[in-house]
C-alpha cells in the first residue's frame, strides 16, 4: 500500500467517525451520557411530585413487605384454632360402649 491510500483511508474514517461523534453528541443519547460523565443529574429535572410520589410508593413498598409476615401469622393462628376445635369434638363425643 502506497502513503496516498493510507491518507485516503485515514481521511474517510476521520470524516465519517467525526460526523457519527458529532451527531451521537448532538442526540438526546449524547447529551445524557456527557451529563452522566459530568456527575450531573438528567437533563429533565425531578420535580417535586415526582418526588413525593416516589416517596410515597416506597411506603406502599414496605407495608406490603410486612404483609408475608402478617399472612404466615394469621396461618399459625388458624392452625392453632382447628386444633382447638378438633380437640373439643373429640371431647363432646360419647364415650365408646363396653
Amino acid at each position: 500500500m502506497d502513503s496516498d491510500s493510507i491518507v485516503g483511508l485515514a481521511a474517510v474514517v476521520l470524516l465519517f467517525g467525526g460526523g457519527t461523534l458529532f451527531l451521537l453528541s448532538i442526540s438526546p443519547v449524547g447529551k445524557a451520557f456527557a451529563a452522566r460523565i459530568l456527575g450531573k443529574k438528567g437533563a429533565a429535572e425531578v420535580s417535586d411530585d415526582t418526588t413525593e410520589e416516589v416517596r410515597q410508593l416506597r411506603g406502599e413498598v414496605e407495608e406490603l413487605r410486612h404483609f408475608g409476615e402478617q399472612l404466615s401469622e394469621l396461618g399459625e393462628r388458624v392452625d392453632f384454632l382447628e386444633r382447638l376445635v378438633a380437640k373439643q369434638r373429640e371431647a363432646e363425643r360419647l364415650p365408646p360402649v363396653r
